[in-house]
């Protein structure tokens, strides 16, 4: 029975192929900054409603988030499929979300299709943002926490296709000081610069730099120097601070040792600091009974350039999903080995032949995947028994 309903799953993923790809193109030609892709949650949307979804448009508290349902029967698992559409500010399409929705719309429709006589629903979410704010992040601060879910699934471009193991916490902040404007030159002694609190934040963190684990990674920038003119104290400073770790226990203990740092800088200028935490993304909660399943579709397919799962990557709001639920996300190959996301390589082949296949790699590969977890609740078990042990034993 399994083998018949995904034969007709990616049968299905088949006819609808060029509409799929042509989606892919369109959103790739209408890039949109996240939250703002209302062209490309539409077009998403409509094509869900179109197959028989109810859809709910701006969940989580963002206008371009959507929440798509389809029940066979009643009771069951719900089985999440997620996906992104927003574009790189000055870039456009750079990390392929133009391949995600239309992948995830062509793996909803296709276990739709093929569905058997077990009841489960399908959930498909739209998830805005999350180059720039964090999407996911957003929307689980503001209630839709995806719990409801008894899996999350994703699917991305890449280089290569595979499965992560792990990827980088992270914490922000918006970092402020505050100091008092004077002439440099004829009344320095009235005068607190906040640009020297800044460089003095700066100094600590390289120092904090020779006393954190390996996987620590800093990152600060200013983005308000105080002014242009260098006889004039500066009153104001601000920069945006990162912290990076592997797990987001780490990352809170570093913060501890971060805000020192930044009353530190304070203090020995004479300054006010405001040190404004920002969102804070999760480690990865890594499902390897999950990954085997997806990879395991990825080779019978024949999906191109399979790999061994990526050991750590940088940081992500699916891993707040994955803090919640089982997760996963199968990245299929589009672009030639070794090649960078956010590069001008990405957008070249944004709308190639080999961009297309990924779509529809994707979408087998993802329906394959919730056909055979629906058919098997044993297994489904299994990787949320493993989800529970691997949280717990990070929460320890």
């Amino acid at each position: 029975m399994l083998e018949q309903q995904i034969a007709q799953a990616n049968a299905c993923v088949d006819e609808q192929a060029p509409e799929l790809t042509k989606m892919a193109d369109t959103i790739f030609d209408h890039p949109e900054i996240g939250p703002h892709e209302v062209f490309a949650s539409k077009l998403l949307t409509d094509y869900l409603e179109s197959h028989g979804f109810a859809v709910t448009r701006g969940v989580g508290g963002l206008e371009t988030a959507f929440r798509a349902v389809w029940k066979n029967g009643e009771g069951g698992p719900n089985m999440g499929l997620l996906c992104e559409y927003d574009a790189l500010p000055g870039m456009g399409h750079g990390c392929g979300h133009q391949m995600q929705g239309p992948g995830i719309l062509g793996a909803a429709v296709a276990i739709q299709k093929a569905a058997g006589t077990q009841p489960f629903t399908l959930t498909v979410y739209g998830t805005p943002g999350e180059e720039n704010i964090s999407g996911k992040y957003i929307m689980i601060q503001n209630g839709c926490t995806f719990e409801e879910l008894d899996v999350a699934l994703m699917m991305h471009g890449g280089p290569a296709t595979q499965t992560d193991i792990k990827c980088l916490a992270n914490a922000e902040y918006d970092l402020i000081y505050h100091g008092k404007a004077a002439h440099a030159a004829l009344k320095p002694e009235a005068g607190r610069s906040s640009l020297d609190a800044m460089c003095l934040a700066f100094h600590g963190m390289e120092c904090l730099r020779e006393h954190v684990t390996d996987d620590v990674r800093l990152h600060y920038n200013i983005t308000d120097g105080g002014g242009t003119a260098a006889n004039v104290v500066p009153s104001l400073t601000k920069a945006q601070v990162m912290v990076r770790a592997n797990t987001v226990k780490a990352v809170k203990e570093l913060m501890v040792r971060l805000e020192k740092i930044f009353q530190g800088a304070a203090m020995m200028t004479e300054t006010t600091v405001e040190a404004k935490v920002g969102k804070i993304l999760d480690n990865k909660i890594p499902n390897l009974q999950l990954n085997d399943v997806l990879m395991k579709y990825a080779r019978e397919l024949q999906a191109p350039n399979c790999q061994p799962p990526r050991q750590r990557t940088g940081s992500t709001d699916f891993a707040n999903v994955m803090h919640r639920v089982p997760g996963s996300c199968i990245r299929v190959a589009f672009v030639p080995d070794g090649t960078s996301s956010h590069s001008p390589e990405f957008i070249a082949a944004g709308k190639s032949q080999e961009a297309h296949r990924a779509v529809v790699f994707g979408a087998k590969i993802l329906a394959d995947t919730v056909l055979e977890l629906i058919d098997d609740p044993a297994k489904l078990a299994s990787i949320q028994k493993e989800f529970r042990d691997r949280l717990a034993a990070e929460e320890k």
